[in-house]
């Protein structure tokens, strides 16, 4: 065999190596990732300090990592955390109508964040610190919910693919964001806890975090169609083993359901009892430019027509059904039937409730799944029954398009023009 050949078997032979140590220290492996990508987004957010924010945006000459770090409305979260909420809430004094407030915001996390500064840590690093340790929890459940193999069509190469799908999902474009002080990173944990704490069927412990969860994001309604899907399958699972149906959880079941009926309207009641305003949550969030009241998707499809016209909407249903066709075909289904509602629900409920705006960048990554079909699209065949002999420079290729994304990211929507504001 010729030099070159040898070379080659041996390079072969250390990457397959390097792979099953990985996945016999899945958790390892997988915080190493993590603590890579962290630093990747800190470089990105230093570059956009340095060469892409301009100081108009931050009110002095030498914009620096502080300033990336804390944007947009980390400053609402840093209110919320240093003086509450406002009684009353701020209204015009012209028209006498409820404007931008900090009551748009859920409380759980801005909480969190006053409890370690009641310990003398100023609001900017405790929230990071919080988000950097909640970000590496989320890591490793959105591993935990893809290695479920639970009502998952049978995939031999699920520890590889889950291992890599969660890789993926720390160079998600928009992951600087689980580092700002943002909700992200404590909702992903609760979302991917969730739902991995359903597929284990303990419905009780799911209802103690939809508590949390109710205060922390609006994501109820996607939540509870994933609540359903399980319920549903459990129930003809039952039945057609000669079972009674939910035998001995039925009374933690129903409480689970009524949990996520309460806390998907929990803070909107409670901002409306507080201000004595029965609607003045709603009314904050059409001052912010969110009004679902136009109508489903219908603002979305206004924007693309508005955009391109016929052709603008076309793409728009293009863009959806071809998402749609991924989580239920052969790169979806090596998931668990739980994750594939939360993967249609969610999304399809920011398209319903959410106007057309760059956020939804950021939204969409607690939409985990999609991180899932990106591993499987790159490292299976195309009866996605195996995983092809060069998965390896796919995921590679994959991870270096990503990593451009997160810069661009990073670079043109956390940096704040006042004349051209993109928010991410």
């Amino acid at each position: 065999m010729s030099a070159v050949g040898l070379a080659s078997l041996r390079t072969s032979a250390g990457r397959s190596a390097l792979a099953q140590k990985a996945l016999r220290r899945p958790v390892v492996f997988l915080l190493s990732v993590y603590v890579v990508t962290r630093v990747l987004v800190l470089l990105a957010m230093w570059v956009a300090a340095t060469w892409f924010q301009t100081p108009a945006g931050v009110g002095h000459t030498d914009p620096n990592l502080a300033d990336v770090l804390g944007g947009w409305d980390s400053v609402w979260y840093e209110r919320i955390a240093q003086r509450g909420y406002p009684v009353p809430l701020p209204a015009d004094p012209e028209t006498g109508e409820l404007t931008y407030s900090a009551w748009a915001f859920y409380p759980v996390f801005p909480f969190l964040v006053r409890g370690l500064m009641a310990v003398g840590i100023p609001f900017l690093g405790a929230a990071v610190a919080l988000n950097l340790v909640l970000g590496a929890v989320c890591a490793l459940l959105v591993w935990r919910c893809f290695h479920f193999a639970l009502h998952a069509s049978p995939q031999p190469a699920r520890d590889r693919l889950a291992l890599a799908a969660a890789a993926l999902w720390c160079l998600y474009p928009a992951t600087g964001v689980l580092v700002m002080p943002y909700t992200e990173a404590l909702a992903g944990v609760l979302i991917a806890g969730s739902l991995l704490l359903l597929m284990q069927r303990r419905y009780a412990a799911v209802a103690a975090v939809a508590v949390v969860l109710g205060f922390t994001r609006a994501v109820a309604p996607a939540m509870a169609c994933a609540v359903l899907a399980h319920l549903v399958l459990r129930w003809r699972e039952d039945r057609a083993a000669g079972v009674a149906p939910l035998s001995g959880q039925r009374w933690s079941a129903a409480l689970m359901l009524g949990v996520l009926g309460v806390t998907s309207v929990a803070w909107p009641v409670v901002v409306g009892v507080v201000s004595g305003l029965p609607r003045a949550f709603f009314d904050v969030q059409a001052a912010w430019g969110q009004k679902p009241a136009s109508g489903p998707f219908v603002l979305w499809l206004s924007w693309a027509w508005d955009a391109h016209g016929f052709f603008g909407v076309l793409v728009l249903v293009a863009l959806v059904a071809t998402y749609i066709t991924l989580i239920l075909g052969r790169h979806g289904r090596w998931l668990a039937v739980e994750l594939r509602v939360w993967a249609l629900a969610y999304p399809l409920y920011l398209l319903a409730v959410v106007r057309p705006i760059t956020s939804m960048w950021r939204f969409l990554l607690l939409d985990f799944p999609i991180a899932a079909l990106v591993a499987s699209v790159a490292m299976r065949t195309s009866s996605g029954a195996r995983v092809v002999p060069h998965w390896r420079r796919r995921v590679a290729v994959v991870a270096v398009v990503l990593v451009i994304g997160l810069f661009w990211f990073t670079c043109t929507l956390l940096t704040y023009t006042p004349w051209n504001a993109t928010p991410p």
